[in-house]
């Protein structure tokens, strides 16, 4: 899909004096209408994202570094396109990620098992210690490790065209633990009525986590879903940037019990201790192989 939005202006309108790339779906070409545009400056800045109406467009303007090492983090730089770089730094700093893909896609992958592993441990905690938040835990597992079996072919996880990406996979050893994800996120539940209240509360909980306005994007995405007909992508979608949100603030989570009422609703979760339980083994045990798998 072609661009629609000068780059070059939005640069200079904000002055923009470090060098700034422009990544995500819409620089690949795979982008929905309702997909923002994804600019970095590199101003070494730990701000916020902040969200930007520009030209009838929404941009997301992250701050990034060149001293990053973060795998997560790098793997987003991957086919950036340089809108402005003067001494040539992103240039090199971008060719220097290309040269090391392999590497960082496989330490993110790892990053992401591990993580999967953690939250199914926190769920069968959770079960035990009567923590309402254990169902939240499972979800964000089943999240790591469809990040994981994306990273496995060498994809960018970008939660509005996952579930749409996913199903073009062939099919192997890793890629088939997507059935088990699928089945643990409860994508087969997706309904227009279901979904108008999950958005309702993903938007609440990013508003409390974020507060910078992202759940205009939110909103965005949710229209273009439902009005064609995306209902599991819709899903799948909302309850990835729960996942985000949710991690962001693992450690203070019972300093706030209103979270749980929202989540309930943005999560969709199960109140089934049982189903709960199995799931989280269930994904235990698909982390641990797909690290082992990992290591050969």
């Amino acid at each position: 899909m072609a661009f629609s939005m000068d780059e070059k202006k939005f640069v200079k309108k904000f002055s923009l004096t470090n060098p700034v790339g422009h990544g995500g779906c819409r620089n690949e070409g795979n982008n929905f209408d309702c997909c923002e545009y994804n600019l970095t400056v590199f101003d070494n800045k730990l701000e916020q994202d902040s969200i930007i109406d520009f030209e009838g467009e929404v941009v997301k303007l992250h701050h990034g570094s060149m001293k990053e090492t973060h795998p997560e983090v790098l793997t987003q730089y991957q086919n950036m396109k340089i809108i402005s770089d003067d001494q040539w730094e992103l240039r090199i700093f971008l060719n220097t990620i290309k040269e090391k893909k392999e590497k960082i896609f496989n330490a993110y992958k790892k990053s992401c098992l591990i993580e999967a592993a953690v939250c199914t441990t926190k769920t069968k905690d959770g079960i035990k210690n009567s923590d309402p938040f254990a169902s939240c835990w499972v979800k964000c597992a089943s999240y790591f490790i469809a990040d994981a079996i994306f990273l496995s072919n060498f994809k960018r996880p970008s939660p509005t065209h996952m579930l749409e990406l996913i199903r073009g996979f062939e099919k192997n050893k890793i890629n088939e633990n997507f059935s088990i994800v699928n089945e643990c996120i409860g994508i087969e539940r997706a309904t227009s009525s279901l979904l108008v209240r999950m958005c309702k509360s993903t938007i609440g909980f990013s508003d409390m986590v974020e507060k910078n306005n992202h759940s205009k994007i939110i909103q965005k995405k949710y229209n273009y879903f439902v009005n064609n007909s995306l209902m599991s992508d819709c899903y799948f979608y909302l309850g990835y940037i729960n996942r985000n949100n949710f991690i962001k603030i693992r450690e203070i989570l019972h300093r706030n019990p209103d979270y749980i009422h929202v989540l309930k609703i943005a999560f969709d979760v199960d109140n089934d201790i049982n189903k709960i339980e199995n799931q989280a083994n269930t994904l235990h045990k698909t982390a641990n192989e797909l690290l082992l798998l990992l290591k050969k």
